[in-house]
């Protein structure tokens, strides 16, 4: 499924899995399908006018020309374009809200009959977060009673696993690149969360790779880390981030680049500092947002729990006594420095007063006066007093654990720690 305008994100493939996973129960005769909406996503308030991020993705459905080709030459259609759904409806019937939906014609029957296009577990489809994981689960799906899928041009894998048509910066995206930002999480993810592993063949022509083609595995059993959600999409994380005043589209952004645990853990910061509203209101809520977002990618969180899960328990405790000092101090030092770059982003003034503020705090504390002298001659940037204006500021922001990091954001630390290590 190739997208010919537009792009297809992680959460509009993920809707689009459950309704084709739901009208291949509902049978192929079908020509209209139709559920109640809580049975597709979880999280909106369905008893509210307010739909507008589920809209959003059926019209993007809906409007978005795709181009289906397989990759295997000679099994099914050789090529054709539609829309991803053919028509999409709301409605209330006996008070609640109902979805309906259809295929092109040219294509129901490829999409539904479950020997074309494998039934993919929606349990799975709910773990996974990234387009290309998603993408990879569906094509290991498929392939993993034959083996191997189809070798096909490294630009042809491009746009279905990005999920965007190829375009001039595709077109000059790099391979390394390619692999290590899109296939090498994807895989990572895939083979953490499904119960299909799949590994990159690379074929090379002289030095450079120039096809690609994925080996398929069926797993024993199911992967350990998968936890049992509901099986509906789960959109709750951006409808909050709605009422925070960040568009959806714009958290499903953040959310695709940095993951859902990163997103609900700087959601949860959001929602503090705009109650607090100290040193001031908060002007940019998306802007605010994506300062506390961690540079990662997801995927690595979930390599390092594979690799954590498969030692000894012995060795987990010994290892992890280990790290956790360092994870927690490199968290903190990055704490600070967000908190540096917060201060100096407020307008000359405000620091003033919260220059002001610190001294007298600091006379209620009976502090030295060398610190009071500092900030008055050499400002709060000065080494001697920097550390305490940091405190003094997030304290009001953000509570007195402001420098307490959780369990998530020490794993954030310890994937960014595998990231700039050797790949």
């Amino acid at each position: 499924m190739v997208p010919k305008t537009g792009r297809i994100t992680a959460v509009g493939r993920k809707l689009w899995n459950v309704l084709l996973c739901k009208a291949q129960s509902q049978g192929l005769e079908q020509e209209l399908f139709a559920l109640p909406l809580k049975e597709v996503l979880i999280g909106l308030d369905f008893n509210s006018n307010n739909l507008a991020l589920v809209k959003d993705h059926l019209r993007s459905m809906v409007v978005t020309p795709v181009e289906w080709q397989s990759p295997t030459t000679g099994e099914g259609p050789a090529w054709s374009v539609c829309g991803m759904l053919a028509e999409a409806k709301l409605y209330k019937e006996r008070g609640e809200v109902w979805l309906s939906w259809s295929y092109a014609v040219s294509m129901r029957h490829e999409l539904l009959d479950p020997d074309v296009f494998a039934k993919l577990s929606l349990e799975i489809i709910s773990q996974l977060t990234s387009h290309a994981a998603l993408v990879l689960y569906e094509v290991g799906t498929r392939y993993k009673e034959v083996g191997k899928t189809a070798r096909q041009a490294y630009a042809w894998w491009m746009p279905v696993l990005i999920g965007r048509p190829f375009d001039e910066r595709m077109e000059k995206l790099e391979y390394r690149i390619f692999k290590r930002d899109v296939l090498r999480p994807a895989i990572a993810q895939v083979n953490t969360i499904t119960d299909v592993d799949v590994e990159l063949i690379e074929h090379k022509t002289g030095r450079f790779v120039t096809e690609l083609q994925f080996q398929v595995r069926k797993k024993p059993q199911r992967s350990l880390s998968l936890q049992k959600p509901s099986e509906p999409v789960d959109v709750a994380l951006f409808v909050r981030a709605e009422k925070l005043g960040v568009e959806h589209a714009r958290a499903e952004q953040l959310a695709a680049e940095f993951g859902d645990p990163a997103l609900a853990t700087a959601l949860d910061a959001l929602e503090k500092r705009l109650a607090s509203q100290f040193p001031e209101p908060l002007r940019d809520p998306f802007r605010y947002l994506k300062s506390l977002m961690p540079g990662h990618a997801a995927a690595k969180v979930r390599e390092h729990q594979v690799k954590v899960e498969a030692q000894a328990p012995e060795a987990i405790e010994v290892a992890a006594q280990a790290r956790m000092g360092l994870w927690a101090q490199k968290w903190v030092a990055a704490r600070n420095d967000q908190i540096v770059a917060e201060i100096l982003a407020l307008p000359k003034v405000r620091q003033d007063e919260l220059t002001r503020a610190l001294i007298d705090d600091l006379d209620r504390q009976g502090a030295h006066p060398t610190f009071r002298q500092s900030l008055l001659t050499k400002g709060w940037r000065h080494p001697i007093v920097r550390h305490r204006m940091v405190a003094y500021y997030a304290a009001g922001a953000y509570g007195p654990d402001w420098e307490k990091p959780t369990p998530e954001q020490l794993l954030e630390v310890a994937a960014q720690s595998a990231q700039a290590g050797p790949t």
